[in-house]
């Protein structure tokens, strides 16, 4: 007699910030999920490891800046949940020339979604940064409730709230095979899975699991140096003295924009990184079939947003969020050969 295979709402491959965040709200929603992981947790090996991420609502599109709006009241309550502290407000500076076209447009996005900053004169940054070293002519805008997530800290919540609402956590189980239909199957080095819908949330291999099922994404990996700086005087870029994030745009040192975060993470040290629109879709074959994926350097902030509008999209409801920028259609190079 066969034995009957438990059946999921839905799978979720990838236990990355939006993997977690996407198996949190199918959980919350009291929804059947499991939530594989082929490293064991916690692992270095993704894009979500670290101690640390920018939150900021500076964008140069409205629409990120509105989703921003409900990700910090998301972020408060997955902090209220976990009684742990995610996210300290420093602000965010955004640094460039006076002419530069990226911080005009940021300023206008900023005054049309009513967020609060401030911008500062060449004169003004030096009074109150006087530990930057500034280009001629530069001036800055200062978005006031940037700051910092703790990112190590808010994976280990996620997965915590995960098991408390129910959902099941395998980590170590590699995806070897996706047999699509309804239900899905999904086949790990362990054993297989069924679920009604599944979420593919997997960062780097994401391309290697949808080309067996006929569809090829142009992802690129992007491999972003992290540089940490000794303070020539120890804890003079600290939060604790008010030193905020900032965000290089096109300075001359650099083709790309440089990240920076105050010293946290290790005293006496501080942090520099460089920086395209996601896809939050279904596959254009298979509707029970989601992909998240493209978070190029800058989803993490956004993920609470991003894993509740694949929990839509897996649900098949109406989603939160105009989702025109994120189609898989938006690539003319992708014809009917990829799909």
């Amino acid at each position: 007699m066969a034995v009957q295979r438990e059946l999921y709402d839905a799978i979720v491959i990838g236990a990355g910030i939006q993997g977690c965040f996407t198996a949190y709200h199918l959980a919350k929603h009291c929804k059947k999920v499991l939530l594989l992981e082929q490293f064991f947790l916690p692992h270095s090996r993704g894009s979500s490891h670290g101690q640390s991420r920018i939150i900021r609502r500076a964008y140069p599109e409205d629409f990120y800046t509105q989703m921003m709006a409900e990700c910090y009241s998301m972020w408060a309550q997955l902090e209220h949940e976990a009684g742990t502290q995610l996210y300290r407000q420093t602000g965010l500076l955004l640094l460039g020339m006076k002419e530069n076209p990226e911080l005009k447009i940021i300023q206008a996005t900023l005054s049309r979604q009513g967020v609060e900053h401030q911008c500062l004169s060449s004169e003004e940054l030096k009074q109150r940064f006087p530990n930057i070293r500034l280009a001629r002519g530069e001036v800055g805008l200062l978005e006031v409730s940037g700051g910092v997530l703790y990112a190590d800290k808010a994976l280990r919540a996620l997965q915590d709230a995960i098991r408390q609402l129910g959902g099941i956590v395998h980590d170590g189980e590699k995806v070897v095979e996706i047999k699509p239909g309804l239900p899905v199957t999904v086949k790990t080095t362990s054993r297989s899975y069924q679920a009604k819908s599944l979420i593919i949330t997997a960062g780097p291999w994401t391309n290697r699991l949808l080309r067996p099922l006929g569809a090829e994404l142009p992802l690129q990996t992007l491999r972003i140096n992290v540089c940490y700086w000794q303070e020539k005087v120890p804890g003079s870029y600290s939060v604790s003295q008010a030193f905020p994030c900032f965000m290089g745009l096109g300075l001359s040192l650099a083709p790309h924009h440089i990240y920076g975060l105050p010293s946290r993470e290790y005293p006496g040290l501080m942090k520099n990184t460089p920086d395209g629109h996601f896809v939050l879709d279904r596959h254009p074959k298979y509707d029970n079939i989601v992909i998240g994926a493209g978070f190029s350097g800058h989803g993490f902030k956004l993920s609470p947003v991003v894993g509740n509008i694949l929990y839509e999209l897996s649900m098949k409801l109406t989603p939160s969020y105009d989702l025109t920028p994120f189609r898989i259609s938006r690539f003319p190079s992708l014809g009917k050969a990829h799909l």
